[in-house]
């Protein structure tokens, strides 16, 4: 019986070894034929994209604050609301602007006056110095004839001295040609004083004029260095009363606003902020080593969380940050130490978004995303169709 039975389960056995080892080459050539499959997808398709899910959407916010100090008169905006570039924002109190502009005015008004007083001066000054020139001439004849009227009377009184010793003439004739000489003499030391003191009266006329010139020379009244001073003041007040009405610098979205009516608020203050939701983009943070085939203008697929996967919006590598979050961190790493462990870095890469498709499907700043670079895709502008 044992050996009939041995008999029959050979067989049996033998049956299910086969079984079993065709099951096994069957799983082996799955799993083998899985293996060439993926490895084939990932040389052809999956080696040729990067991908992550930490990337976030970011603009360049416009932060609203003042140029003036002063008074909050009306805030015309809330939270949430849309604006367009030019559109009224905050008021602040013209008041004193108003004030300052009308004394800036006055100013520029009184040194256009004195300037053309210069000027008026200038033609003034000239004609006193043709005056003294006319003096100082009559004063240089003057005494050119006295010169001539002191040698005349000397030349008489010479002769005269000679003839009084061989008594050809009186005593008495000697004597008036003595007091002659010496009327003569007079005469000229006046001349010459009155000489000198017009040289003196022209230097100092023609000083003054110099001086005078200086203030006016090579322009004219309303180009005056005076004048364009007072002008520059006035122009600066003119702007600083402009400025206390603050508008949008950009279309979008009005977020973190402080400001409220009757705050006194001074230049730099923040007020507001305007966030630009059409000018969206996407930082997407890639591992270092996940960059090594990825080139500004390469083609992205980016999906929201906001949306799901039903919204996918197109993208072009823009550039690369400047460095890694850890480098620009508040208290960056400090590597150099005995226990120091690497970490692998995060680079953010920026993702420009096709406009069209933000009007259409809209976002808001640090939205969550899923970005998708396809790094075959061509590095060049010409692979970039986004409507401006």
């Amino acid at each position: 019986m044992s050996e009939q039975h041995n008999a029959a389960g050979q067989p049996s056995q033998a049956n299910n070894s086969q079984r079993r080892n065709k099951l096994l080459m069957g799983l082996g050539g799955i799993v083998a034929a899985a293996a060439i499959g993926y490895f084939s997808w990932y040389q052809l398709v999956g080696s040729h994209y990067v991908s992550t899910d930490n990337a976030y959407t970011a603009a360049e916010i416009a932060q609203i604050t003042p140029a003036v100090s002063g008074t909050i008169a009306e805030v015309l905006v809330s939270d949430t609301d849309k604006v367009h570039k030019g559109d009224l924002l905050v008021v602040i109190d013209p008041a004193d602007a108003n004030l300052a502009l009308r004394q800036a005015d006055a100013e520029l008004d009184q040194t256009l006056r004195r300037v053309r007083g210069y000027y008026a001066n200038d033609r003034a000054l000239q004609a006193q110095v043709d005056a003294r020139k006319a003096e100082k001439a009559a004063a240089d004849a003057q005494l050119e004839a006295a010169k001539g009227d002191f040698e005349r009377a000397n030349i008489d009184l010479d002769r005269r001295k000679a003839l009084v010793k061989s008594g050809s003439i009186s005593g008495d004739e000697l004597t008036r040609a003595q007091n002659a000489w010496s009327s003569a003499r007079a005469s000229l030391t006046a001349a010459q004083a009155s000489a000198a003191q017009s040289q003196a009266i022209l230097i100092a006329a023609q000083q003054q004029l110099d001086a005078n010139s200086v203030l006016i020379s090579g322009t004219e009244a309303e180009s005056h260095p005076e004048v364009l001073a007072a002008q520059a003041r006035r122009d600066r007040a003119q702007l600083d009363l402009s400025r206390t009405e603050i508008r949008a610098p950009v279309d979008g979205v009005v977020a973190k606003r402080s400001v409220q009516l009757g705050q006194r608020v001074q230049a730099g203050t923040p007020l507001l902020s305007v966030v630009p939701v059409n000018q969206m983009y996407v930082d997407a943070n890639f591992k270092e080593g996940e960059l090594q085939q990825v080139r500004a203008g390469q083609q992205v697929e980016i999906t929201a969380d906001l949306y799901g996967k039903t919204v996918t919006y197109q993208g072009v590598v823009e550039g690369f940050s400047g460095g890694t979050g850890s480098a620009f961190a508040a208290i960056p790493a400090q590597n150099a130490t005995g226990n120091w462990i690497k970490v692998v870095q995060r680079l953010p890469v920026r993702i420009r978004l096709d406009q069209q498709q933000l009007e259409q499907y809209p976002l808001r700043v640090g939205l969550s995303m899923q970005v998708e670079i396809d790094t075959s895709s061509h590095d060049d502008s010409s692979a970039v169709t986004f409507a401006e």
